[in-house]
């Protein structure tokens, strides 16, 4: 765990764009560097996994598009599937069942539309939610109420950078993560 945590640190950088005057230089998070080292892709899956060592769940939830990407670490790491929540869904057929919800507003004040296939999200499912970062909650709250609807059981959400300001809604949401983001702040 102290290799991989070094790793998503040494990973991580705070980059900006050119400010374009009167606007201020706006900085974002840039763990591209992560995706590259193999030591993190191996690591990552079983530490978020680790995160909820006793929950049992049955099903792995994420959303487009990291948690595409690290939902499929944990569940195969757990040996569960994964069940993808789409961004602005659009149906295929209308034979398809959707769940969907709208986020609150999210850190760019977006709502946005998220949805998942019924039949991969089942009635008695116990459901880890995992992705890379929480800023707002947002997007795991909409999550929560998917999975609410239905009814399955909400078991946390394991993300990586863990980025919430508001402790009820890390409480709300049993939010667990590998870094807070006061650790990246301090780089």
């Amino acid at each position: 765990m102290n290799d991989l945590h070094a790793g998503l640190i040494a990973g991580f950088s705070w980059r900006s764009d050119p400010p374009v005057w009167p606007e201020s230089r706006a900085y974002y998070a840039d763990y591209s560097a992560w995706w590259r080292d193999s030591s993190v892709l191996a690591a990552i899956g079983p530490a978020l996994a680790g995160l909820f060592h006793d929950a049992e769940p049955t099903v792995v939830l994420g959303t487009e598009s990291h948690g595409f990407l690290l939902g499929p670490l944990v569940a195969r790491h757990l040996g569960i599937g994964f069940a993808a929540v789409r961004k602005k869904p659009e149906r295929a057929s209308n034979d398809e069942v959707w769940l969907v919800r709208r986020t609150p507003p999210d850190y760019r004040d977006r709502h946005l539309d998220l949805a998942v296939r019924r039949s991969v999200l089942r009635t008695g499912d116990r459901v880890l939610f995992v992705d890379e970062w929480a800023s707002t909650g947002g997007q795991a709250r909409a999550c929560q109420q998917l999975v609410d609807d239905a009814a399955a059981r909400w078991l946390g959400a394991a993300v990586v950078v863990d980025a919430l300001e508001n402790s009820a809604d890390r409480r709300a949401l049993n939010l667990r993560s590998l870094i807070h983001v006061r650790e990246l702040n301090r780089r």
